[in-house]
């Protein structure tokens, strides 16, 4: 069941409201410290003053709305877009999953790099939540795999749907926060 924009934007309210978080639904809540952009926990005190708990960050000159998000809020949209880019849509008529990234992958050559941008943006993430070098290097080594050999016509497309590099960098990520002290 998707989260509502309340509850994403303001986890907070939506269960004092009674939103459904607060209902006694079987969700998580989520908990714990704020998040900006970099990976910094951002003090409770400086968001007191915010309303409704979202704001726009213009530090460094840049807008950004996404930037104070808990850990779990972020681990989740990290699950989300892999899910989007490897495994979002089922071909007919079979078992075989594929994703953003497959389709993107069939332009030739603007497509891989575009493929291979958005699953940067993965590793980038998983940084900013305090992933060690050797995650992300890990995380790093499937992105180029995937890049390397999706340049391939016909059979790097293939590839690109069966690898998942995505998926298996959530899931690294995942394992490694699971087996870290809370």
């Amino acid at each position: 069941m998707p989260m509502s924009n309340e509850e994403i934007l303001a986890p907070e309210r939506a269960r004092r409201s009674g939103g459904e978080a607060g209902r006694g639904s079987s969700r998580a809540s989520f908990q714990g410290p704020i998040i900006d952009q970099d990976g910094r926990e951002i003090p409770k005190e400086t968001l007191s003053g915010q309303a409704h708990g979202f704001h726009f960050d213009f530090v460094g000159g840049m807008g950004n709305p996404f930037g104070n998000l808990t850990r779990e809020q972020r681990l989740a949209r990290l699950d989300a877009v892999a899910k989007l880019l490897d495994v979002a849509f089922i071909l007919p008529g079979t078992n075989i999953r594929y994703g953003i990234d497959g389709i993107i992958g069939l332009i030739p050559v603007v497509g891989d790099i575009i493929a291979t941008a958005l699953s940067l943006w993965l590793v980038r993430e998983a940084r900013a939540l305090g992933a060690p070098w050797h995650i992300t290097a890990r995380m790093l080594g499937n992105v180029a795999i995937q890049g390397v050999v999706g340049t391939v016509p016909v059979a790097g497309d293939a590839f690109d749907v069966l690898f998942r590099a995505n998926m298996r960098n959530a899931r690294m990520l995942r394992r490694w926060l699971d087996r870290q002290p809370r």
